[in-house]
Order: structure tokens, then sequence, then C-alpha cells
């Protein structure tokens, strides 16, 4: 037997406690006024494995050790604070083994554990007696009691007078009790950990200590050390049930960096990922590894690619700039748009996929949730869980409108502000949105605007920086190429052209490549302001519409900033403006046309209506206004003869004008035949 073995427990701990780091943790704690400071399991396993091992197995008796210890030591280190202090606590963090939320049971219970997920829900802060002072009602003596780790207050079974020792009621005494600030957090199994089908599986924790409550916020990544316990409900005039559920009682908790999680990878896997960095054919890898079992749509997944690797947010004095792409997929029937946000949602390192059929907004946003003991409580939805990664949106125009509304904020804002049941809070939701939506008609109608063409409010489509068509139309060679590629994946069973980056590589590789901030040199910037400018420029004659606005050109510096993550460089060249510029003018090109006028004209996304359509509408308004001077009541058929006779406006065009007209509520019809502006 070793001679720390001989020792008495806590003398071990305060060996740890006596090193220069702790002694230097224990003396701040008198600074900064606290009562608990953080252990390194790694030095305590380092220093003494034996008693690392013994505080596994049973933390309840060697956590009192530990705390003693710290106690001790700090009367050496801060005596006059450690007289003003009852209890000092010790929190351990990072044990060796972090134990899955599923694989958590009754092996586990009366242990230490670590386990990771999301926070969900968070009760408010409520104070919790730790040691209750009780008054006799017949001698007026006060008897302390130091309260188990159970919901309900335990009163003393008589009066601890000798000469009364009275059974009886007492009076609680708030004033003499001592209370701890405590709260509950229930957290839920990250997306990425959960198997294919399964549902994801939480666990109820509880936070009693002011430096550990309130640090987790619905959405958070956290890791919790704490002691694993069972507790099972009692059923009036039955009994206890023999079914227990778990919960944990935390030593520590610990909010994972915000950023995309640093994977653990192999010194093999860091190999191939620094040799990537160094390949100049990359952008083209990446795409090509982007769900290659889809055929075509090169353009796509290169907007896809920009997505994943996103830009760089920036955070001003007055205001905060987002560097999260959102892309828009409108698209026929059977053109891949499912199979492509499934993919994307298991490839992005925190990705989450929701369908709009069965999405309502407190879902995609957060829920305030009544708690059993009446209290309200909030539980984060999709958006706020898919914080820095990414929200996959599928049948976008199947939602209902008023949740649809939901996520308006979301998408520029990157919060979620929740005003319901008395409670009041903004939540992060710096997500990219990639969303899918179907033509309203079916089939995409080219000579139709995009507005026109996709039930979602104009509000909406302009918060997307690139939109794109997916059409589905015949066209021999690539229906031919097309054809080879999917009966050639069912005959092997695997696909044709494998990626060039394997999908485990390629999820490693983006969450490397987000901690890159790169910044715009000035050939770069230059020439995004050259063309910004020029299309500009074109707008500036009279009647001309306006073909970009600003929203673009900070969609441009995101795009710009994607591709040179791609590359791993810390400087945005020329190529990556030039990149950046050709897919921004393949979405423009694709949706931002007037189907008219044949030119770019940005309103069709800003505000549904082209300039040319803008125009004639203002030609039938003035025209319907100059006639009902001359005769109160216009006839319809009188100023659609009007309008085809002076304007050239066509009966059909004019039937269509005036009918969104009167849908818009600018005129009505007080009777059959007849209109007037309202």
């Amino acid at each position: 037997m070793t001679e720390a073995a001989v020792l008495d427990p806590q003398e071990r701990f305060l060996d740890l406690f006596k090193s220069e780091k702790y002694r230097q943790r224990i003396s701040q704690m008198a600074i900064s006024d606290k009562t608990s400071f953080v252990v390194d399991f790694e030095d305590l396993l380092l220093a003494d494995s034996p008693l690392a091992n013994s505080l596994v197995k049973t933390p309840d008796e060697y956590l009192g050790y530990a705390n003693r210890a710290a106690l001790a030591q700090l009367q050496i280190e801060a005596p006059v604070y450690a007289a003003e202090v009852e209890v000092v606590k010790v929190r351990f963090r990072g044990l060796p083994e972090t134990i899955h939320l599923r694989m958590l049971g009754s092996a586990h219970i009366g242990k230490l554990a670590m386990v990771e997920g999301i926070a969900v829900r968070a009760t408010p802060v409520q104070p919790m007696v730790t040691r209750a002072a009780f008054k006799c009602k017949r001698c007026g003596n006060i008897s302390y009691v130091d309260q188990p780790p159970t919901p309900f207050l335990r009163a003393p079974l008589a009066c601890s007078d000798p000469a009364c020792q009275r059974k009886g009621i007492f009076d609680f005494l708030q004033e003499e009790s001592h209370f701890v600030d405590s709260q509950e957090i229930r957290i839920q199994e990250r997306p990425e950990d959960l198997p294919p089908g399964q549902l994801p599986r939480s666990l109820n924790v509880k936070l009693v200590g002011r430096d550990i409550v309130d640090v987790a916020r619905p959405g958070d990544h956290v890791a919790i050390v704490g002691v694993v316990r069972a507790v099972t409900r009692t059923l009036p005039q039955v009994g206890k049930l023999r079914v227990f559920q778990l919960h944990l009682d935390a030593n520590y908790i610990d909010v994972l960096s915000k950023e995309p999680e640093a994977i653990l990878t192999s010194p093999e896997e860091e190999e191939q990922i620094i040799e990537l960095t160094k390949d100049p054919w990359i952008h083209r890898k990446v795409i090509r590894s982007i769900a290659p079992s889809i055929y075509g749509y090169d353009h796509i997944k290169e907007a896809v690619m920009y997505l994943l690797f996103g830009g760089v947010p920036k955070h001003l004095a007055d205001i905060s700039i987002r560097g999260e792409l959102n892309t828009l997929l409108i698209g026929d029937p059977g053109t891949a748009k499912s199979a492509l946000l499934q993919y994307i949602a298991r490839i992005a390192p925190r990705g989450l996929y929701t369908s709009g059929r069965g999405t309502t907004a407190a879902g995609l946003t957060a829920a305030v949730l009544r708690e059993q003991g009446g209290g309200m409580t909030l539980e984060a939805g999709a958006l706020v869980l898919a914080d820095k990664g990414v929200a996959c949106i599928d049948e976008m125009d199947k939602m209902r409108p008023e949740d649809r509304v939901a996520i308006h904020e979301a998408m520029e804002q990157h919060t979620v502000s929740v005003a319901k049941g008395g409670i009041v809070a903004t939540l992060n939701a710096r997500t990219a949105v990639l969303a899918a939506a179907n033509p309203a008609l079916g089939r995409y109608e080219p000579y139709r605007t995009v507005a026109e063409n996709i039930a979602l409010p104009v509000t909406i489509l302009s918060r997307f920086d690139l939109i794109f068509v997916l059409r589905d139309v015949p066209e021999k060679e690539s229906d031919t190429k097309m054809s080879e590629h999917i009966l050639n994946i069912h005959r092997r069973g695997a696909t044709p052209s494998e990626a060039p980056v394997p999908s485990g590589i390629l999820r490693k590789y983006i969450s490397y490549a987000r901690n890159i901030r790169p910044v715009l040199t000035e050939e770069a910037l230059q020439r995004l302001k050259d063309f910004y400018l020029t299309m500009r420029a074109a707008s500036e004659t009279e009647g001309s519409p306006i073909a970009i606005t600003p929203r673009q050109l900070e969609a441009l510096v995101r795009l710009a900033e994607a591709r040179a993550r791609v590359a791993c460089r810390k400087k945005i060249l020329v190529e990556d403006a030039e990149a950046a510029i050709a897919i921004m003018q393949r979405s423009l090109e694709e949706v931002g046309i007037d189907v008219t006028s044949h030119k770019l004209d940005i309103d069709i996304i800003m505000t549904g209506k082209p300039k040319s359509v803008r125009d004639k509408l203002q030609v039938v308004l003035g025209a319907l206004v100059e006639m009902e001077r001359e005769t109160g009541m216009v006839e319809k058929a009188a100023l659609l003869e009007k309008l085809e006779r002076e304007y050239e406006i066509t009966i059909s065009e004019a039937e269509r004008f005036l009918g969104q007209l009167v849908k818009e509520g600018t005129i009505y019809s007080p009777r059959d035949g007849y209109l007037k502006k309202t």
C-alpha cells in the first residue's frame, strides 16, 4: 500500500490544494467573494489516481473530504475571509469519460459522472433552504435542521431543549435559516449524437450555488459534472412506485464554446485536414463532395458550400452584422431538394432538419411551458438549438403564415425574442437557414415573378442572400446523363463517382475552417465596390428598375469571406470577390429579372412587384381616379376600353391589375360591374 493511500483522504486532498496553482485559486476566492473554486480532474488523477477513483465511485463521501480540505487551506491563505465562510465547495471539471445521455442507467446511480447535451429548458433561480431554523411554540427554543437533498422541508421531530422535548408544530424562522440559490435545467441529446430515427433523450439537472445557477440558457451546449440520483414518485393511498427516474445533482457546469464544436480528430485526420488546406483545387473538391449521389446542380452545391463555411459576424458599438448566409431553393417536384437538405443537416457541425408541415412558431423559436409546480419555464426551439449551425427548413411554403412570421427576426437579427407568460427573454439564434419550397402552382412558371410563383411573403424572400430555382426541364443530353447516374447508383448500391473528401473529414474540415476570420484585401474591396456601383449606375436613369441594394452588397462580402474560409486563407483575394459576384449574378438572373422588360429588378424580391408592374398599376389607378372625378362611380367595361385605347394595356392584363388592386384594398366594387377608389 502506498504512503498516499495510508493518509486520511482529507490530507490527500490538502496535498493537492497546497500546490501553487490551487493556492492561487483559493486566495482568489477571498478577492472575488466566492465560496467555491474549480479543480481540474486531470490534476487529481495525476497527483493521486486511487483518490480520483474513490471520488468517482463514492462522490458524496469524498466531496465532503475535499470541501473540508479546501476550508482548511482557505484558513491558511485568508484567515479573515475563512472566518465568515461556513462551507467551501470544490467543483471538479473535465472527467476523462463523457457518458451519453442514452447510456446513463442504474449502474451510474450514486456515482460522479459527466454528461454533455443542449440545455432546452431552464427554471427561474429560486432560493432553497439548506439549514432550516424552527422555533418551539411552547418554550421558544430554536432548533436547526440540516435539510436533505429532497424537495420537501424537514422539521425536527421534537424540541432540542432537554427541559421541553415537546413534539408537535414548530414555527419556521426564515431570518435564522440559511438559503442558497437553486435552479433546474433540462438537457437533451445533441442532434449530431442522435441515432437515426430515435427520439432525443433528456435529463433533469439540479444546480445549487450562486456560481453555477443562471450560467446556461436554453440553446446552450453544456458539459455537466454531477452525482447521478434516482427518485420515485409517491402516489396517494398506494405508496412509492418501483420505477425510479434519474436526475443529476450538478457539481460543475461548463457552457461549451459557441463556435462549432472542436470535433476530436485523430493525428491521421489532422494530417488530411492540413493537406486539404494546401490543395489549390479545394473549392472544386468540396463542391464535388457535397451530396455526391445527387447529380448536377454545381452552382447550388457551390452556394451550399458557402453557407456551410459562413462569413464573419461583426459586432459594432451600435449594431451587429450577421455572418451566416441564408439560401432558398424553389423547385419543381422531384428535384432532390429534400435529399439535399437532409444531407446538409448531417454534414454541418451543428445541423437541424425540420419540415414545414409539422413545424409551429413555438417549435422553431421558443416555447413557454407551465411547470408542475405552477411556474413558467422557457424551452428552446429548432432555430435556437441550431445556434452557430445550419437550420434546414423543408416545405417552407406549407407552413402556416402565423408560424412563418416567427423566423423573420432570427434570419436578420439572429435572435429570438420571447414575451409570454411573464417571461421576457432574448435568445441567440445565430443560424444559417437553408430552406426549400415548392412553387404555388405545382411547377415553376418562368413568365411569372418569383413572388407570384411561391406562396411566401416578400418580407421573408428579401432576407435570403441567395435564391435559386430548380426547374425540371426535359433536355436529351442532361436527361441521358442523369438517368445513367441514377441507374448506376441502384445497380452498384454506391455513388458512381466517390466524393474526393469523405463526409467525416469534410465535417471536421468545416469545423476547422470556421475558426478563421478572413479580412478584405484592397483589391477585393475595390472589385466588390466597382460591381456594386456599376449595377447601381444602371438604375440612375429615370424609369430604370433598381438592380441591387446594400443588402446584396453585404451578402457579397459574406460570400467572399466564406470562399476564403474554404481555402483556409486569412485574406480575401480578388478571385474570392469574382466568385461571389458570379454566384450572386446567377441568383439575380434566376429570380430578379423582370419578365416583361427583361431587366434586373431587385424590387421583385424586396417588394414582390417589378417596376414595370408598379408603373402599369399606377397608370390603371390614375385612369380610374380621372374617370371617377367625371362620373362618380366608374363602369368597369368603360375603364377597360379606355386603358386599351389610350394606354395600350390589353383587357386581360388590365383585368389582372384591377384584381390585384381589389385584393390589396386600393379599390373596391360598390356594385356589380362598377369600381371606386377606397
